[in-house]
């Protein structure tokens, strides 16, 4: 018992850490965007127009529906609800899904507008909008491949839930899973304002 519990702690310890990382990648990418905001506040200002506030607000209605899902995940496995569980976390996994092709659909409308870094239109008008965007592609997509890695382990954990690897008394794998996808649900928290509600 004293083994398996020495095993879990290492296994939070071990995400924590890794979560720091990721947390302080993201922060530089933030503190570059500041820097750059600071020096190119007009231009920031304009870029932001040009994307649709309903595709930032709906993908943040997405994700936060899909932590409260995890969340819910994690409590039912905890309470020996393995079917709840389950069902909890395929919703998420449909949240996470479905943000991927609302995201997969802004950045194809942006493209036809020939809006993206170095484009034509761009290059032609000033220098902050072109990296406005470039952040924005930048950001966004680097969360996107983070989305991508989230849903694998929702999807993996959804799949020990059905086979009774995840259960009441060892869960810390779905607990790690869930942590990771908080974590990617925080991150763009801080994006939507950054792009969406520039002013």
């Amino acid at each position: 018992m004293n083994t398996k519990t020495k095993d879990n702690t290492g296994a939070k310890f071990g995400m924590w850490l890794f979560l720091y990382s990721e947390i302080m990648l993201f922060t530089g990418l933030f503190i570059l965007y500041a820097a750059y905001f600071r020096e190119y506040l007009p231009d920031f200002v304009n870029a932001g127009k040009e994307l649709d506030l309903r595709y930032g607000a709906v993908n943040t209605l997405i994700l936060l529906t899909s932590s409260f899902t995890v969340a819910a995940a994690i409590t039912a496995i905890r309470k020996k609800q393995a079917q709840g569980s389950l069902i909890f976390l395929c919703i998420s996994i449909a949240c996470g899904i479905i943000f991927l092709i609302n995201k997969y659909f802004e950045w194809g409308h942006k493209f036809s507008h020939d809006i993206f870094p170095n484009s034509a239109t761009l290059n032609a008008g000033p220098r902050g909008e072109n990296i406005f965007f470039g952040l924005y592609y930048v950001i966004t997509g680097l969360h996107g491949v983070h989305i991508i890695a989230g849903l694998s382990l929702l999807i993996t954990a959804a799949w020990f839930v059905k086979k009774g690897k995840i259960v009441a008394s060892d869960f810390v794998f779905l607990e790690n899973s869930g942590l990771y996808w908080h974590l990617v649900d925080l991150i763009w928290i801080f994006i939507f304002p950054l792009f969406y509600l520039v002013i």
